[in-house]
């Protein structure tokens, strides 16, 4: 297994895209020489600690370090193989969508197997949710394996104002692959610090404000941030339906959207939001949108204020011009300086209102989700505070 996974690093394992994958684990290519078990066990290995780097056989630990994987399925080989199996018999759909893929979800994505999902909470270790999750089951049914629970702030970064972000009690502190100091934002750290280092192909995050972008941009990822209802809610630890949504963070703008083409959709458990997005999502999915001329004449606003002031950050300033002129180059039509009207109000949490209504709606939204679990010490919002109070860290 050793050489096999040597081999299977010199084909660099790290920062590989997903048709990369897809050809490495059976495709036609020369690359078609490992089977989805090899390559998930060497991912599953990362995960629980170890990095075979490409082009050098020392072993650094990252997770212990970084701590962006919460949890690792035990099943992840079996499944491979099962996998394996489908492709060889050229079952209908092997050749097709993620199949094969492995995925890392955060840890307040319900999976109906050994998984715990936690959202970073000790009291809610061993509880038993009643089915997947409505992302996991388009996943599963996209040919997906659940590599593993990526960790995150507590509660989705909504216990408290003052925690540091990325940390839950769980996990511990999830820190930035490039730089341990920095932050790694939240609260879908764990889904960007796994991929920025290289522990994982795709991941997926969660966001109520902030929670897929800031993680993604503080590590130097990509990611999509639905629009919401366009990705299922049910069976997600949640803060608000109002704001709440799923998307995907990864390495390159083509595998976040081969998993968002696998995500969206209609879910009867969250029928009112799916059913009103999902007839905005075009016939054929998003991959037809996938063009090198995409931006040619393509209108982008750009909100300088207060965005894009950097202060005395000159060296930050000049990154984004020089990506604002890349945009130039590529078609796009800048359209500079743009002001929005009470955008100081609009983004503050408490004059804006968002503040009071998200804590109202956190509370409701908790209690129905441990209501619905099959088992669990703790069944609502209360519950969940008297535990707490007794553990001592």
């Amino acid at each position: 297994m050793w050489a096999m996974e040597k081999k299977i690093h010199r084909f660099n394992l790290s920062e590989t895209e997903i048709l990369e994958l897809k050809s490495a684990m059976g495709g036609t290519t020369m690359l078609s020489m490992f089977t989805r078990t090899q390559i998930i066990g060497a991912m599953a290995r990362k995960g629980k600690a170890t990095y075979v780097g490409s082009g050098k056989e020392n072993s650094e630990k990252l997770n212990p370090i970084l701590g962006g994987v919460i949890e690792v399925n035990p099943d992840a080989l079996q499944q491979a193989d099962v996998v394996d199996r489908e492709r060889r018999a050229e079952a209908p759909g092997s050749c097709y969508g993620l199949h094969g893929i492995p995925v890392l979800l955060k840890d307040n994505i319900a999976t109906k197997d050994k998984f715990n999902t936690t959202a970073g909470l000790f009291v809610l270790l061993g509880s038993v949710v009643p089915r997947d999750a409505g992302v996991v089951m388009k996943l599963r049914r996209a040919g997906a394996i659940i590599l593993g629970k990526a960790s995150l702030s507590e509660l989705m970064d909504f216990r408290s104002l003052t925690a540091p972000e990325g940390w839950s009690a769980r996990g511990g502190q999830g820190n930035n692959p490039y730089v341990l100091s920095a932050s790694p934002c939240g609260s879908s750290s764990g889904s960007a610090i796994s991929f920025a280092a290289n522990m994982v192909a795709v991941s997926l995050g969660t966001e109520t404000d902030g929670s897929i972008l800031c993680p993604a941009s503080s590590n130097s990822v990509v990611r999509i941030k639905p629009t919401v209802g366009l990705t299922s809610r049910a069976g997600v630890i949640p803060v608000t339906p109002r704001q709440d949504t799923i998307g995907p963070i990864c390495g390159t703008v083509a595998d976040a959207v081969y998993m968002l083409d696998a995500i969206v959709g209609f879910d009867h458990r969250d029928a009112k939001a799916t059913r009103k997005a999902s007839k905005y999502i075009p016939s054929g999915g998003y991959l037809k949108f996938l063009k090198k001329d995409g931006l040619e004449g393509k209108r982008i606003g750009i909100v300088r204020k207060p965005f894009f002031n950097f202060g005395n950050n000159s060296a930050l300033s000049h990154a984004f011009e020089n990506h604002f002129h890349t945009l130039k180059r590529k078609g796009a039509i800048l359209v500079d300086s743009l002001q929005i009207a009470n955008i100081e109000e609009i983004l503050s949490y408490t004059a804006s209102g968002e503040g009071v209504a998200a804590l109202a709606e956190f509370k409701l939204s908790l209690n129905a989700y441990l209501r619905d679990l099959v088992a669990s010490s703790v069944r609502s919002l209360a519950d969940v505070i008297a535990s707490m109070r007794k553990i001592r860290f």
